[in-house]
């Protein structure tokens, strides 16, 4: 138990991507160590089997991370993990527990205010994902090249002593206009779904672009990733969702409330 954390009831985090080079796992544990909750729920491609077909990376603090969600489930925190498509190898085993750990599709989670949140990857309403995988493959290996430059200027900017947090895959999101039109597709299709279930909002992930986003009947809530933007959401007490960001180690970069 850490008195210094920050005691929440739940915890939604996605696209970890365990196994890759460009997982940030240390400020993973740095937020981790920094929360407590009641619920901890892993919303897909937590472990990048894509990316470790073309070869394996696995850091001491990527080892750590699993220790610690392990270490959760033991000491009573209810843990549910929903596959994503980069672990889709894990949705054969819908319904089995294994380490304290729940494997379910989807979840409906209701907050202590009474409000249902569906929580899903998201890569079923991703069409190139689901209709043109050769395209999304391509897509990935572009992306982790991204991150990968994006790790080399990190450097640089440490060597010249320039302050902050930027990134090249995060501008090309916001810049790049299909980048930006595939954002609100996505979106607006998650979006349309949930409306038709009746439910209240959605926590999805997949795309690596957090965003906390209220319509007139239906709040949109992407965890965002562990790769580039470092983001997650929790639920405090009072059923208030925030969308956190993990800056740097020991520092909470902000968050956005609901």
């Amino acid at each position: 138990m850490n008195d210094a954390a920050v005691k929440v009831r739940a915890i939604f985090i996605s696209d970890i991507h365990l196994g890759t080079r460009g997982c940030q796992a240390e400020r993973l544990l740095e937020f981790l160590k920094g929360h407590e909750a009641e619920y901890l729920f892993l919303l897909g491609d937590i472990i990048d089997f894509w990316a470790m077909r073309r070869g394996v990376y696995w850091s001491p603090a990527q080892n750590t991370v699993i220790q610690k969600v392990l270490r959760r489930a033991r000491h009573g925190e209810k843990v549910l993990l929903i596959p994503g498509n980069h672990d889709e190898a894990l949705r054969e085993h819908d319904g089995i527990e294994f380490g304290g750990i729940s494997v379910v599709r989807e979840y409906v989670h209701m907050t202590s205010d009474g409000r249902r949140y569906l929580l899903i990857h998201g890569d079923e309403f991703d069409q190139v994902t689901r209709y043109h995988r050769w395209v999304a493959l391509l897509g990935d290996k572009g992306y982790d090249t991204l991150v990968r430059i994006n790790g080399w200027l990190s450097w640089l900017r440490r060597r010249l002593n320039i302050p902050g947090y930027w990134s090249l895959a995060g501008y090309a999101k916001r810049k790049v206009k299909t980048a930006v039109n595939f954002i609100f597709d996505f979106e607006d299709s998650v979006i349309r779904a949930v409306r038709e279930r009746g439910l209240d909002g959605v926590i999805c992930g997949h795309i690596h672009y957090a965003s906390l986003r209220q319509t007139a009947d239906v709040t949109y809530i992407n965890c965002g990733d562990w790769v580039d933007s470092c983001t997650a959401v929790v639920e405090h007490m009072d059923g208030r969702i925030e969308l956190v960001h993990q800056i740097s180690s020991g520092i909470n970069g902000g968050a956005t409330p609901l």
